[in-house]
């Protein structure tokens, strides 16, 4: 199984870092100090500031520090999240917000060798213009290299850090909820159960939540030796510890009814040496409320890997291309669409992506499931074909399926190769859930397979910083206002700063994504930070650019080459040199002589220095070209 082998050597042989928490783990928080502050007061506010002050009563001839903690997500801030020091008076102005916003706030003294804290307030800036939010932008400021707050200790610094194979969903309370693959940097995550989330108010900003799932759920050996007798094999008792909890998708059903589907790898072979990997497992939990993190419960069984090949298991390990299973029960992806029918889609590498459809009402699959092995009639009922690589081929480098649902298509996104480094996204479409599905390039996946093309991510690395690589396995969600979001992990390269395990630093990245006028998705080259999408006038466009081909290349990180846009409307430097150029403001289109459009966003300049907001384009060109570029500063 491809995903085993890339997993173990990228994340299993990491070195696990210990880092503190800026030396405050040893300190009492709300303890009995003998000091207490008061809820803080908003005595004044602007678009990006509030000030606030507060009492102190009790202890105060100990008093040692006083000041605000405050954050977007953390109901309950405290001296981890946010801080700003109070004067003598306890007063004190948090500066760099972002207008119209609600931050959580709590006043907090530090005497008697304890931190106490007052009750929450909430508190909400003004709003402002979509210019002056532009002015006043203050770009994210996490670090993408987090070794240094990897360790379970930091989570709450987190953010993004250590994400793999994330799931969005945006619920009832207005948060988004992400979860992902058990995989972090050093294996931190190992201490807090399995299948971890976070959320988020803005896309930005992230607070830590912990695992959903606490141990492997009870029903997964049982049946596995289950299956097992059936097949006339002997009973096994796995090591709990090397069992795998990969790839979650996480959807709102309805209101109050969220379903987590999830996917349980088992170690181990079949039946020893020369014969196949063991089989996975598709699981399922339930939650009425996603804000109650350990209020997932777990609904069992849903699906497991087919065979077409019977009992003749003994195809060797290594003989890649004919293995025994034909779907592999990894990597759901579940819709519902648009005439009510709940669907499931899965599959990694193997014989393709597979679809089944499942009861609304239990989430299982609506048909019997016969054995899981037989011939292709036999095992019909765990699902249809939608979508291959190489017709035939069992070993074809396609997984991670996400599909949704946009004016009138069902998109297929695909990730595809390895996802230590080559990863990259594909995407096909099809009126209906069933397919054909079909590439930009007109490629049918479903009845002949192919290599869609272009591209829709690919490692790349513009002119400062290191890039990213290993971009792939999204999700795609909106936010119920007609804006669409790719998220996915990215990785640093190998060896960055001599530090030998970067690949394994997996940092959870959110895109934009646009529409081209032909109903195809181009994801923005910088990740979402949230900058205000004033007008782009024609003005902003005379200067520099880092341009980048993202065309296909296994494993290769594309990098940028500079562009110049000329006040004449030419192009005077880069690949393009000599050709002109044109605006179309109103859809933030710009138009190339050769023929190619580009479509533009504002978005967040992370390889600045400070970070800062810029102009960013993506689009598809001749040929089976992607292209990405940023304006430079």
């Amino acid at each position: 199984m491809k995903k085993i082998s890339y997993f173990l050597i990228s994340l299993f042989s990491v070195l696990t870092f210990v880092a503190c928490t800026d030396g405050l783990d040893n300190i009492e928080y709300n303890s009995n100090s003998g000091i207490v502050a008061s809820s803080p007061v908003v005595s004044a506010k602007t678009g990006s500031s509030l000030t606030l002050t507060s009492t102190v009563s009790g202890d105060v001839n100990n008093v040692v520090k006083m000041g605000f903690c405050y954050s977007l997500n953390a109901q309950t801030p405290t001296i981890k999240d946010n801080v700003v020091d109070a004067d003598e008076n306890f007063t004190a102005t948090i500066s760099n917000l972002k207008g119209g916003t609600t931050y959580y706030v709590r006043a907090y003294v530090y005497g008697n060798s304890r931190y106490s804290y007052s009750e929450t307030v909430s508190a909400t800036t003004d709003n402002q213009s979509l210019e002056e939010q532009l002015e006043s932008y203050v770009a994210p400021d996490y670090v993408d290299d987090y070794s240094g707050i990897s360790a379970w200790a930091n989570r709450d610094q987190w953010n993004l850090s250590n994400v793999h194979d994330p799931s969005v969903v945006l619920a009832e309370d207005g948060y988004y909820y992400m979860y992902q693959t058990d995989a972090s940097y050093g294996n931190a995550h190992t201490e807090g159960g399995h299948f971890h989330g976070r959320r988020s108010k803005n896309l930005v900003d992230w607070e830590y939540l912990g695992g959903t799932m606490q141990s492997l759920p009870e029903w997964v050996i049982p049946k596995l030796n289950e299956i097992r007798q059936e097949m006339g094999l002997s009973e096994v008792t796995p090591n709990i510890a090397d069992f795998g909890y990969w790839a979650p998708c996480v959807r709102k059903v309805r209101n109050g009814l969220y379903r987590m589907y999830y996917s349980i790898v088992c170690p181990g072979t079949l039946d020893g040496d020369g014969t196949w990997s063991e089989r996975a497992f598709i699981g399922m939990m339930e939650n009425d409320n996603p804000a109650n993190n350990n209020g997932w419960v777990d609904k069992g069984y849903v699906i497991t890997n087919a065979s077409d090949k019977g009992l003749n298991f003994h195809v060797a390990a290594d003989n890649w291309g004919n293995c025994y299973y034909k779907w592999n029960a990894i990597d759901p992806s579940y819709i519902i669409t648009e005439d009510g029918k709940h669907y499931l889609v899965y599959g990694s590498w193997h014989s393709g992506i597979a679809l089944v459809e499942l009861d609304g009402e239990t989430g299982k699959v609506k048909a019997e499931l016969p054995n899981s092995w037989g011939n292709n009639e036999d095992i019909a009922a765990y699902g249809k074909l939608i979508s291959t690589r190489q017709m035939g081929n069992r070993w074809q480098a396609s997984e991670g399926p996400e599909v949704i649902y946009h004016d009138g298509y069902y998109y297929l996104f695909l990730a595809y190769d390895a996802l230590d480094i080559p990863y990259n996204t594909r995407v096909a479409r099809a009126t209906n859930i069933e397919g054909p599905y079909l590439g930009m390039d007109g490629t049918d996946v479903t009845n002949n397979g192919g290599d869609l093309l272009p591209v829709v991510t690919h490692p790349y690395k513009f002119s400062s910083g290191y890039g990213w690589v290993g971009i792939s396995h999204c999700c795609v969600f909106e936010d119920g206002n007609g804006n669409w979001f790719f998220a996915s992990q990215g990785r640093f390269p190998a060896n960055v700063g001599g530090n030998e395990y970067s690949n394994a630093l997996m940092m959870g990245h959110v895109r934009s994504i646009r529409w081209t006028k032909e109903g195809w998705p181009l994801v923005m080259p910088e990740r979402y930070g949230a900058v205000p999408q004033v007008d782009i006038t024609e003005n902003e466009l005379i200067g520099d650019w880092e341009h980048i081909d993202l065309s296909y290349s296994y494993g290769k990180q594309k990098t940028s080459n500079k562009m110049t846009l000329a006040a004449d409307h030419t192009v005077t430097e880069g690949t393009w040199k000599g050709t002109t150029w044109e605006y179309d403001s109103s859809n933030r289109i710009l138009k190339f002589g050769n023929g190619v459009e580009v479509y533009l966003q504002r978005e967040t300049d992370w390889e600045a220095s400070p970070r800062t907001h810029t102009i960013v384009y993506a689009g598809y060109g001749t040929n089976n070209k992607t292209y990405w570029g940023k304006k430079s500063k």
